[in-house]
């Protein structure tokens, strides 16, 4: 069995997320252990109970074989908001570009209009840097010179129906554009 490889664990645990238990719950107190593989490679095995149901939960996701900065960790040159990040140049192996720009989506949706309190403003910030760094694994899938997400990177139900209901969603400049917007929402910090 190929086990899917994570770039980061903030990856794995959007993974994790978008793959609910057979009663629905989506999140469980999840353990995490590196384990050595067959083959000599790292892999992290995530493992828990499921909430709701009690139902053994189990994820093993092969590790790169190169670190990749710390999942969660900043990269001052690399992104204009100075964000957080799921993984290196390369796309996804894990989350088709259908199931990051769900992802981005429900982040940027959850953001309040108002923030009252420097905690809710930070709160707010660092869901908006996920709905960035979700936009920019999108972004991944488009090949040099194309102007969209081809329809073979679509390989979840989550994804091939987004791209079906508005395939213009996919278009590079979209992205770039809703990137833009959600960049442009970020509370200043301080």
């Amino acid at each position: 069995m190929i086990l899917p490889a994570s770039r980061t664990s903030a990856e794995a645990h959007l993974y994790m997320d978008l793959r609910p238990c057979a009663c629905g719950e989506a999140r469980f107190d999840r353990q995490s252990a590196v384990v050595a593989l067959e083959d000599g490679d790292l892999a992290s095995r995530y493992s828990g109970p499921c909430p709701a149901c009690g139902r053994a939960r189990e994820f093993t996701f092969r590790l790169p074989a190169e670190p990749t900065l710390a999942a969660g960790a900043l990269r001052p040159a690399a992104a204009p908001s100075g964000g957080f990040h799921y993984g290196a140049a390369e796309p996804s192996q894990l989350l088709d570009p259908g199931e990051w720009l769900w992802a981005a989506d429900a982040y940027a949706r959850s953001v309040p209009a108002g923030r009252a309190t420097v905690e809710a403003g930070q709160r707010a910030q660092a869901t908006l840097l996920r709905a960035v760094a979700a936009l920019d694994e999108v972004l991944k899938f488009v090949p040099p010179g194309a102007e969209t997400v081809p329809a073979s990177a679509f390989t979840s139900e989550r994804g091939r129906d987004l791209r079906r209901r508005d395939p213009g969603r996919f278009r590079r400049d979209r992205l770039a554009a809703v990137r833009d917007a959600y960049t442009g929402m970020l509370p200043p910090v301080g």
